[in-house]
């Protein structure tokens, strides 16, 4: 992070913040640099080749990128069998390695670091600050805000609006943001697994019956991302704009009974009008002890 502004440019990415990005107005205080999608062969050592990262650098950042992605699959596979499902998911989907730098100092207690949001993608880990704490999310019941203290030797798995669109509501995504509680620099590090490519998210046919009816319009992440973004929707309010009718989540549920049809189409034919959810999002982080 202390290397000459041109240098970090070098890992700037087309997609906003998903390469280098500096101190904005949106986020005054928060510096990022990472890679798009880190499971592409050779993404790291670009990135590291980009920053002149040194060798010992250069191996504790593959090292521990392998080992945080051997993890989110392991997380995923056991998110899938805890539906009961017998999947594959995160295969193919991009991933994206993320440094946070918070440039806080004793002028900018009380400030915001990071707004609050949801994750875009599926789900995300983070290797927290184990000394400046900061990061809040929303309870489920409450609505109020809840401290995530950091916890030494752990990291913090949380939901993002994928994640909840394709358990079609069972998970929860998360909404959070960071605080500067601290008037001292504040470091974390984030795998963010986004979303498939090409093919759209939706809820597998076994989550989608007479009580868990169809909740969501299948959709691609990219023109998920573009929709928060075009609309500065950050704290999930975009997915409730894909949410179906409970009259039209009928009917696609006793058309999907009935005929052979791909019921990706039919969600969009019948989905044309959407409607919003009274409920929020609740909070669905968990500690997970890092070996």
């Amino acid at each position: 992070f202390d290397l000459p502004v041109e240098i970090k440019q070098r890992t700037a990415n087309a997609i906003a913040g998903k390469g280098y990005s500096p101190r904005d107005r949106t986020n005054p205080l928060l510096v990022g640099l990472g890679v798009y999608d880190m499971a592409l062969t050779g993404a790291i050592d670009t990135f590291c080749d980009e920053l002149n990262a040194t060798p010992q650098q250069r191996e504790t950042i593959m090292r521990y990128n392998h080992a945080v992605y051997e993890l989110a699959q392991d997380v995923g596979q056991k998110l899938v069998e805890s539906m009961g499902l017998d999947v594959e998911l995160f295969k193919g989907w991009p991933c994206q390695f993320r440094l946070n730098k918070y440039h806080y100092t004793p002028q900018t207690i009380g400030s915001t670091g990071a707004l609050m949001h949801t994750d875009a993608g599926f789900l995300t880990i983070v290797q927290d600050d184990e000394i400046v704490s900061g990061l809040e999310a929303v309870d489920k019941k409450s609505g109020a805000l809840v401290p995530i203290d950091p916890v030494p030797g752990t990291l913090l798995i949380n939901i993002g609006d994928l994640g909840k669109a394709w358990s079609n509501g069972r998970f929860y995504n998360v909404k959070h943001r960071v605080q500067c509680n601290q008037g001292t620099i504040r470091m974390s590090i984030a795998l963010l697994v986004l979303g498939p490519k090409e093919a759209k998210v939706e809820a597998p046919p076994q989550l989608v019956d007479s009580e868990h009816l169809r909740l969501f319009v299948p959709f691609t992440f990219e023109d998920y991302r573009m929709l928060r973004l075009s609309n500065g929707l950050p704290a999930g309010e975009a997915l409730e704009l894909l949410r179906l009718k409970v009259i039209k989540a009928r009917t696609l549920l006793r058309v999907e009974r009935t005929q052979n049809l791909d019921h990706s189409l039919l969600a969009v034919l019948l989905a044309r009008k959407y409607t919003s959810c009274s409920s929020l999002p609740c909070m669905l982080c968990y500690l997970i002890s890092f070996q």
